[in-house]
């Protein structure tokens, strides 16, 4: 007897289709798995016969099962096989009859026979669609994530019974509806811009980076505000799009981290990892690599507090990443490659005692401990932050104020409105923000008036600034020209772009 049911094999955040074969011989009862299964896929043999006993089928004694996971070349992982091989055997010994060709199954299930949730089932249904299949049997608690995908039909099980009922046409289930994509509204609950007193030039910094999607790096004192003012951030974050939503719902589908109550990633994610992180942690790791803290930032914000106590293998992993929007992780049994797409936005004290460059207050570090500190942050690092801002102390009589400062949700619509300039200029392209250029497009977008184009030639030999400081500096100009709403970039918008690049000349400069 044999039967061939299909399913889907996740692999990163690719996902490819996966025939499970069973071929059932007359003899002493054993089960063998093959096609690269790991351990979760081989213990399946002892789920899948506890659950079909416990659910009222058979899985006979006096037979011998081989299950086969085509692809065979491929390493599966998972308990998501679960499913399918039960379907493979009540296909082959005729306990269900129905129509199920067009269909695919994915699902663990317990001994008791239900279907629990799994991971990776947003990737695992666009799969499937892109391969014609017509219905996907999910876990119920996962169906929600695979709501928002077209064109197929997607059926959230409880139980195995509940499957072969619906197959056998005895309890016909209805299809998940459609959930169409809706936008983040930003919730009460998160801190807001108007709270901050002073700090006008690093809330226009921040603004500048959020409109343009630019990396930044806050230098200051403690107690200056750095941290409250990142918190802040994702008030003013630009609405995401349909295709950013679903590609990062489904980095956070394949690493679990997807709530019921939200099953889709419809805002800017951001991400604050402490600085005990792990190089793997933040990278990415395992044996089938998984995604670390810079690929569950994709599309949003990755917030590094006191960047200098992250371990110096820590901070250089960052360094390619956030050129190219990608991480690939090599191991012995593959090398995958998730998407990083992140605004880096870091902050630091000048010191270890945190006073260096203070107006009031004595630095009290031995000397030279400032410049070692500093120098924990490597250049090249520090090179690809678009914008460095020092957040200086605030006084008595700015704290003391009783004028409301400007809220998130003005910030926010300019914001929005230089990226929906953007999104125009770059639209028939991947590239969504300005600080995503190509060299290429900075040439074309970046135009400069004569004016503008020689304050820049006379800083550059001035301030010695590298080929990438001089494309970040062009990048983030024509940010501040988006948020004016001018085609081209003018004196005034090269002069503020040209100040963010300066902070590293005061605290690094010996």
């Amino acid at each position: 007897m044999f039967a061939k049911i299909k399913s889907v094999g996740l692999l990163g955040l690719n996902s490819y289709m996966v025939d499970v074969e069973v071929s059932m011989s007359a003899g002493k009862y054993a089960v063998t798995i093959v096609g690269l299964p790991d351990t979760a896929v081989n213990e399946a043999k002892e789920r899948v016969s506890a659950a079909m006993k416990n659910s009222g089928f058979e899985m006979s004694g006096s037979y011998h099962y081989t299950f086969n996971l085509a692809p065979a070349d491929t390493k599966k992982e998972g308990s998501f096989y679960d499913l399918p091989i039960a379907i493979s055997v009540l296909s082959a010994t005729q306990q269900i009859r129905g129509d199920y060709k067009d269909a695919a199954f994915v699902g663990e299930l317990s001994l008791s026979g239900e279907i629990k949730s799994i991971k990776g089932v947003l990737p695992m249904v666009i799969a499937a669609k892109e391969h014609g299949v017509k219905e996907i049997f999910v876990p119920f608690e996962n169906c929600e994530e695979a709501a928002v995908i077209e064109d197929i039909k997607v059926y959230g099980v409880k139980t195995l019974k509940e499957v072969v009922e619906h197959i056998n046409d005895f309890n016909i289930l209805e299809p998940v509806k459609i959930k169409p994509f809706t936008t983040f509204e930003v919730p009460s609950y998160l801190p807001d811009f108007k709270d901050v007193k002073g700090q006008y030039e690093v809330k226009r910094a921040l603004e500048v980076a959020a409109a343009g999607g630019h990396n930044a790096m806050m230098i200051g004192p403690p107690g200056s505000g750095k941290s409250m003012l990142a918190k802040r951030i994702p008030t003013i974050l630009p609405d995401i799009t349909v295709d950013e939503a679903l590609e990062t719902t489904k980095i956070y589908s394949l690493s679990g981290n997807l709530s019921k109550d939200n099953p889709i990633i419809n805002y800017r994610p951001f991400r604050a990892p402490h600085h005990s992180v792990s190089p793997a942690g933040l990278s990415g790791g395992g044996t089938i690599p998984k995604p670390g803290e810079l690929s569950l930032a994709h599309n949003g914000v990755l917030f590094l507090d006191e960047l200098p106590e992250f371990t110096r293998n820590t901070m250089e992993v960052l360094r390619q990443p956030i050129e190219n929007g990608t991480i690939t992780i090599s191991r012995a049994a593959c090398a995958l490659t998730y998407p990083c797409s992140v605004m880096l936005i870091c902050a630091m004290n000048p010191c270890p005692c945190g006073h260096y460059g203070h107006p009031t207050k004595k630095c009290t570090c031995p000397s030279g401990a400032p410049a070692r500190y500093l120098s924990k942050v490597s250049g090249p690092l520090l090179d690809r932050l678009d914008i460095h801002i020092e957040v200086p102390p605030v006084d008595y009589a700015q704290l003391s104020t009783t004028e409301e400062s400007e809220c998130s949700a003005d910030i926010r619509k300019r914001v929005n409105e230089a990226r929906a300039i953007q999104l125009e200029r770059f639209k028939g392209t991947t590239v969504t923000c300005n600080a995503k250029m190509t060299p290429a497009m900075t040439r074309k977008f970046c135009i400069l008036t004569e004016d503008a184009a020689k304050i820049l030639e006379s800083s550059f030999e001035k301030l010695g600034l590298s080929a990438r400081a001089y494309d970040k500096i062009l990048k983030v100009a024509r940010t501040i020209a988006d948020l004016d709403k001018s085609e081209e970039i003018e004196k005034k918008h090269i002069f503020e772009a040209i100040q963010y690049r300066s902070l590293d000349r005061k605290f690094w400069k010996e």
